[in-house]
């Protein structure tokens, strides 16, 4: 079977490695260019990229993958397959017409739900209690191909984007294995998508981040935790912008709060971080990164910036 893979960031590289470590004929590579990437602004290719170098792959990396000539190079390589994990363009239908056995997506939820670029930040967000892999025939829409197979996990009560990465990543290599063995041997199943039970899951924006304190302790928790590491949650405090990377629902705290407005710190524990009231329950503040610091537990910060009840975060956004 020759196999073109299309792919871009970290996530994809499991999916390559278990490609190569299984056997599989990689004709080539198609990853996004070379970016400008951190404060420095250093030119860096995608992780997708260095691994291709290191088996002598070869690599495509055009600006638009429409372009006429970029489908022609695909084209002559006749593949019987295009694997597609996380590659960052939309494909035109000329393209996805090539492979013999069509182009199989691997994508980071249970589809119909979670269709779009940010799949894994949005199932947190959104608190749902678990996730998984698909694997899809690719179409013209935008992952509303036929579903393969699918394989699901729990999310964790203190999942983060981060450690969720990092299990689908593998999970998505080994189903799509499974789905290529099951292509080879002619007993894969296409199931249509039930559109009408699709939700979404856009492009995050730092703005998606700003914390609303008059949400409960519950969905401001699944906020910091699904915007972790990218692009983060924040709020102010003292007229200042401050990241906050981890917090803690508290349902033992003793106390009335009920007169506090939301946003407002109603106690202060210099070991455990101060405790805030939010528009349905209480939440600790456990670490925080401020503007142009390094993360720190919340337990230094409340020495560090003499942060007293009463006081109130938010006030100014």
């Amino acid at each position: 079977m020759k196999i073109i893979f299309m792919g871009t960031p970290e996530f994809a590289v499991p999916t390559l490695q278990k490609l190569i470590a299984c056997g599989y004929a990689v004709q080539a590579v198609v990853t996004q260019p070379d970016r400008a990437k951190g404060r420095g602004q250093h030119i860096a290719a995608p992780p997708v990229k260095t691994l291709a170098e290191q088996h002598g792959i070869p690599i495509l990396q055009p600006k638009r993958v429409r372009e006429e000539g970029v489908i022609q190079q695909i084209r002559d390589l006749t593949p019987d397959v295009i694997v597609v994990v996380a590659y960052g363009q939309i494909l035109p239908e000329s393209l996805l017409k090539i492979p013999r056995l069509g182009c199989i997506n691997v994508h980071a939820s249970l589809l119909p739900k979670y269709r779009g670029a940010a799949p894994m930040n949005w199932a947190i967000v959104r608190g749902e209690t678990e996730t998984g892999v698909t694997t899809m025939f690719m179409d013209k829409g935008m992952d509303t191909g036929d579903l393969l197979l699918a394989r699901t996990i729990p999310i964790e009560p203190r999942e983060t984007t981060a450690t969720l990465h990092d299990k689908l990543a593998i999970l998505g290599a080994d189903l799509l294995i499974e789905t290529l063995r099951q292509a080879e041997a002619g007993t894969l199943v296409r199931i249509p998508q039930d559109h009408a039970a699709a939700t979404y899951a856009p492009l995050m924006k730092k703005e998606d981040g700003l914390i609303d304190w008059n949400e409960s302790a519950f969905a401001i928790d699944c906020k910091v935790r699904g915007f972790f590491p990218w692009p983060g949650a924040y709020t102010t405090i003292h007229g200042k912008c401050v990241k906050v990377l981890q917090v803690a629902i508290d349902a033992d705290t003793p106390g009335d709060f009920s007169e506090q407005q939301p946003g407002a710190v109603v106690q202060i524990d210099q070991e455990r971080g101060p405790l805030l009231k939010t528009g349905a329950g209480v939440l600790r503040m456990i670490e925080i990164q401020p503007e142009n610091k390094k993360a720190m537990r919340c337990s230094d910060f409340c020495r560090g910036y003499r942060l007293n009840v009463g006081d109130r975060f938010g006030e100014h956004t």
